[in-house]
């Protein structure tokens, strides 16, 4: 049942804890604090950037959405429900309707499957009575939707560019039809000019299907252009957070400055490319 106020997902007083054994000789554990008491909202149809460099917390918080980082107090709330007090089974339906492109599109694909078979992984997984045919044409559609030739489903991931190795990932990660999905580092491997086209392509798809994105960076020149609002992350609390445009031309902690002054800007690139 959607809210009445628009939040898609909303984070409590999210806290994300590990433990590490430290010592050679005399063991002991010690807790590191990777999320510390962060919250926020994440409205349908818009995209919020997590900002931050690295070890800041930024994906940590990705993974404790899809309950792949142990949390170690607060909630995550997905459309009205509390999702962090779900068993595993009664999470499954929420794996088919959230959905992740990760930051190494190679890395993220078996090398020793087709292009056909790595895009509809979550079909076999979420739509089991779907035929083998079905999901053929299912496959075809999401990679012309991506830009890709349809007939690149008989070829394995070795065959393409890094760019397109991530729009094949974007494939993927649309073909169980989301209404989530967390990109982390998604562009960051690439160069500027395919980041740039990559963001495009990730707006269209946005503008078409409406789907809610939690975009991870550590370059707000890229957050600048995808994102609505922004969370600044540093050694894993929120430092500073509102719509983009004000962070991105008025920065109001020294965190986000430095991380403008870090890093180029991103050409603009009109259309999916």
């Amino acid at each position: 049942m959607d809210r009445e106020d628009g939040v898609l997902l909303e984070a409590i007083d999210l806290s994300v804890t590990y433990t590490a054994q430290r010592g050679a000789l005399l063991k002991r554990t010690e807790f590191v604090h990777a999320v510390k008491g962060v919250s926020f909202q994440v409205k349908r149809g818009t995209t919020m950037g997590l900002v931050g460099e690295s070890g800041s917390g930024k994906s940590t918080i990705g993974k404790a959405i899809l309950r792949l980082a142990p949390m170690g107090g607060g909630s995550i709330h997905y459309d009205g429900k509390e999702i962090s007090a779900l068993s595993d089974s009664e999470f499954m339906p929420y794996r088919k309707r959230i959905q992740t492109i990760f930051q190494d599109p190679y890395a993220s694909m078996n090398p020793r499957l087709t292009i056909a078979s790595i895009v509809a992984e979550p079909l076999v997984v979420h739509a089991p009575e779907m035929s083998k045919a079905d999901r053929k044409v299912r496959v075809a559609d999401l990679l012309q939707k991506v830009g890709l030739p349809a007939d690149s489903m008989n070829r394995y991931p070795h065959q393409f560019s890094g760019g397109q190795r991530q729009r094949i990932c974007i494939a993927r990660a649309l073909s169980s039809n989301p209404e989530f999905i967390i990109c982390d580092e998604c562009v960051s491997a690439l160069d500027v000019s395919v980041q740039a086209q990559i963001v495009n392509l990730l707006q269209d798809i946005q503008d078409e299907l409406g789907i809610t994105y939690l975009f991870i960076a550590h370059d707000l020149a890229v957050v600048e252009h995808i994102c609505d609002e922004a969370l600044v992350m540093e050694k894993g609390e929120i430092v500073e957070q509102g719509p983009t445009d004000d962070l991105y031309r008025s920065p109001q902690h020294p965190y986000t400055q430095r991380l403008l002054d870090a890093v180029p800007k991103m050409p603009t690139i009109v259309g999916a490319g």
